[in-house]
């Protein structure tokens, strides 16, 4: 009980720092600390330092390259304050995956599937982390970046638009989460110790970058995207547009936004890293 109520103070005093720095929205703020909740006060100090290391690297990001998204004409769905649907799908898996985790380990403490639970919650953080350094450095290639299906270049900001910035990036990003699972394991604080450390680091690393991948394919071909009769440009905004201008279906399937692309990105990260970890 204890330990719970120091991740529930703890949990919630990041999540109020992150509001007020305008990291997160006041429902982004409250899911931020739930999960912060669930993942520090069940899981411990090696969970909550890679929740930590995602979090922290992705929203610092986000800030100091806002004003190039908001360059961007307004392409991008959702700025740098998260909201709370933007926590959900990126941290929920993982939350998920710690919550099971304590409950399977308090049943059965020796549990075989306890290794993959772990890797699953640090793997589905890596995509998300490897999406939003991809996403966010992306915008230092000096080149427009080519859609990923046709290989043609594409407005900065494109939904599936890739460069060799942004992929080198998004490698980097999701190699910060995997390096950080392993320094928790050499602390002594990894939840499922005596891995071989290799294997974890590469199985993580790779995951998150595949599955940010999977991200931009599915922003390429079937993430729905919308255009501003006002401004002339694509956007995955809807119903309204920067300028207030209702925005045109053009593509996709409707009810995939952004949002659910996040969390497809994440599951494939923790289903491909996971892969890795078992048969390679």
């Amino acid at each position: 009980m204890f330990k719970f109520l120091i991740g529930l103070v703890v949990g919630t005093g990041i999540a109020y720092l992150a509001y007020r720095a305008h990291a997160l929205s006041g429902r982004g703020a409250i899911v931020a600390a739930v999960l912060g909740t669930i993942v520090l006060g069940l899981g411990g100090k090696g969970w909550a330092l890679v929740l930590l290391a995602f979090f922290i690297s992705s929203s610092l990001l986000s800030k100091v390259f806002q004003a190039k998204k908001i360059a961007a004409n307004g392409v991008f769905a959702k700025g740098s304050n998260r909201d709370a649907w933007q926590v959900l799908v990126n941290g929920g898996l993982a939350g998920t995956a710690a919550l099971v985790y304590f409950v399977l380990g308090s049943i059965h403490p020796t549990h075989p599937c306890l290794p993959i639970l772990w890797v699953i919650f640090a793997a589905s953080l890596a995509g998300a982390n490897a999406d939003t350094w991809g996403t966010e450095l992306g915008v230092l290639n000096p080149q427009q970046p080519v859609l990923l299906t046709t290989l043609k270049r594409v407005p900065q900001g494109t939904s599936g638009g890739v460069s060799l910035i942004g992929t080198l990036a998004a490698l980097a990003g999701s190699a910060l989460v995997a390096g950080m699972a392993v320094l928790v394991d050499q602390l002594g604080w990894a939840p499922a110790p005596g891995l071989p450390l290799l294997k974890v680091f590469v199985a993580i690393t790779v995951g998150g970058l595949l599955g940010s991948l999977v991200d931009s394919l599915l922003g390429a071909t079937l993430q729905a995207l919308y255009f501003c009769p006002n401004c002339e440009k694509q956007t995955e905004k809807h119903p309204l547009h920067i300028c207030g201008t209702q925005t045109v279906h053009q593509r996709g399937l409707t009810w995939l936004n952004n949002d659910w692309v996040n969390f497809i990105c994440t599951l494939s990260a923790a289903l491909i890293g996971l892969s890795v970890f078992l048969f390679f």
